[in-house]
């Protein structure tokens, strides 16, 4: 009885995982263009833009107002012939290259792609450096005691040792 409740729960609990983690597309039945091919390069477009309210959401995915007219902008481009490249261009002219969720690799976005290899290399560097001291430095049973410094030793350790 008890593992079928736990069954069922666990169940339950990955339905609404599913559910819940996926995505809330903010396309409004109005914005949907009747022609399906057209309708499918909105969308992959409108998945690579930037909303400019919410920042870290794509228009796609974002319900403010400038996202849904940023919506309807690409389909009414998209409808009058431009290609995907004509559509992304034109956003990129009038809202910069903010726009773009994932920006062009060009020399003024090149310390933006750079960035995250080159701490990644100073960082191993770090640690190599690190390392290599860590290395050099001599360990605590490093050298065995002379015969001279033994019997001190046991000298010091044998008078320790007697009340």
């Amino acid at each position: 009885m008890a593992y079928s409740r736990t069954r069922r729960l666990f169940a339950a609990f990955l339905i609404g995982w599913g559910l819940a983690s996926t995505p809330a597309l903010a396309v409004q039945p109005d914005e949907i263009l009747s022609d399906a091919a057209l309708e499918t390069r909105a969308r992959t477009l409108s998945r690579d833009l930037r909303c400019m309210v919410c920042q870290n959401q794509s228009i796609d995915d974002s319900d403010a107002p400038l996202a849904r007219d940023l919506r309807i902008l690409v389909r009414e481009r998209l409808t009058a012939g431009d290609g995907d490249d004509q559509v992304i261009d034109f956003l990129v002219a009038r809202y910069g290259e903010f726009v773009l969720l994932k920006p062009r690799f060009a020399w003024h976005t090149a310390v933006l792609w750079g960035a995250p290899a080159a701490l990644l290399m100073g960082g191993v560097l770090i640690l190599l450096t690190f390392a290599r001291r860590k290395s050099r430095q001599p360990t605590a049973g490093g050298s065995p005691l002379s015969p001279t410094e033994e019997a001190r030793l046991k000298q010091v350790l044998d008078g320790r040792q007697q009340p």
